[in-house]
């Protein structure tokens, strides 16, 4: 049995890292009936502590913390590539006044660290991207109450998901706006929806299924729900909410309409995601290496610097293909509005 079967309404709250998913937004989420989830990339233990103790504060209701499974880069393959794209970078980070970021090739994103957090502040749900946890971490999280989701993007991921002791598979489809979840980050993900690998995931599992990618209406609930999801995961539909961390920047770009062509770019991290097409897709999608971490850091500042600017060119906007569906208002509202 899963927390998800007593959910209000069948909704979790995409964990959007970069500090979009901010406690406010997440307690909303579970306050509305939902499951609302804690971002934790990019966060340092410290910070996500906070982060948990602020949502326990905020509400009485079940939540759940997302963490990404670290992938060693090959530094011998990729270094070069970097250096390349680090100095094309260049002139872009000095018309802003800042310095590209320096890789830091053993990045683990504090796995060890986060995952005994997790352990110890138990939970109701932890679900990780990127990849499969060892059955070991699962089983430890496990033990300490917590149900374990794991995104997949295949049938192929969502077996190894299952194998390694997950309790809910999150089929990701190719509408979802910022990364994909991809276990391999150098692959080309498969180009197949949510309700396409809900169709071809089903058959093969008992365990729940939650599907996300583009969900943005309640029709889109409804499909979801009538082909075996058990809940969706929608995160493009509360970015504009009045409790989301989105930036005043990342805002104005999600309605401004000169960015009107949905790509996936492997420009800002490395890795594939879904975002509107923008200068610096167009600048530097090609040039980009699958190296992720290494390429995020490296762009890191120069995104930063063009969100304090308001230049909608220069940062990552993450979107769904759902994205002008979003609204700005309570996210409480807007979770209850997708109920089937």
């Amino acid at each position: 049995m899963t927390v998800l079967p007593d959910l209000d309404v069948p909704v979790v709250g995409a964990p959007m890292a970069g500090g979009v998913s901010s406690p406010l937004l997440v307690a909303a989420v579970c306050d509305a009936g939902g499951l609302g989830m804690l971002a934790a990339g990019y966060r340092t233990p410290e910070q996500l502590a906070t982060d948990l103790v602020h949502v326990r504060d905020l509400t009485d209701r079940p939540f759940g913390v997302n963490l990404f499974v670290p992938r060693p880069v090959d530094r011998a393959r990729h270094e070069k590539a970097v250096a390349d794209y680090r100095a094309a970078l260049a002139p872009e980070a000095a018309r802003l006044g800042v310095e590209p970021g320096t890789p830091s090739w053993g990045d683990t994103d504090h796995w060890a660290d986060k995952v005994l957090l997790v352990e110890t502040f138990r939970p109701a749900v932890v679900s990780c991207t990127f990849g499969v946890p060892d059955r070991e971490v699962v089983e430890r999280w496990q033990a300490a109450g917590c149900e374990v989701h794991v995104t997949a993007t295949s049938p192929q991921e969502a077996a190894a998901a299952e194998a390694a002791g997950a309790d809910v598979l999150v089929l990701q489809g190719q509408e979802a706006g910022g990364h994909r979840g991809l276990h391999d980050p150098e692959a080309d993900p498969v180009a197949i929806d949510h309700l396409g690998l809900l169709e071809v995931v089903s058959p093969t599992t008992t365990l729940p299924l939650v599907a996300a990618g583009g969900v943005t209406t309640p029709g889109d609930v409804r499909r979801a729900v009538a082909a075996g999801a058990t809940a969706v995961q929608v995160g493009t539909a509360l970015l504009l909410a009045t409790e989301s961390g989105a930036s005043r920047t990342y805002r104005a770009a999600l309605r401004d309409p000169g960015l009107s062509e949905r790509v996936t770019t492997r420009a800002f991290s490395g890795r594939v995601a879904g975002a509107l097409r923008n200068r610096f897709v167009d600048r530097f999608g090609a040039v980009a290496p699958p190296a992720f971490p290494v390429v995020d850091q490296v762009s890191r500042p120069v995104r930063a610097a063009a969100a304090a600017a308001g230049d909608v060119h220069g940062i990552h906007v993450w979107a769904g293909s759902g994205w002008r569906a979003c609204q700005d208002r309570p996210a409480g509202e807007i979770v209850q509005d997708l109920a089937p």
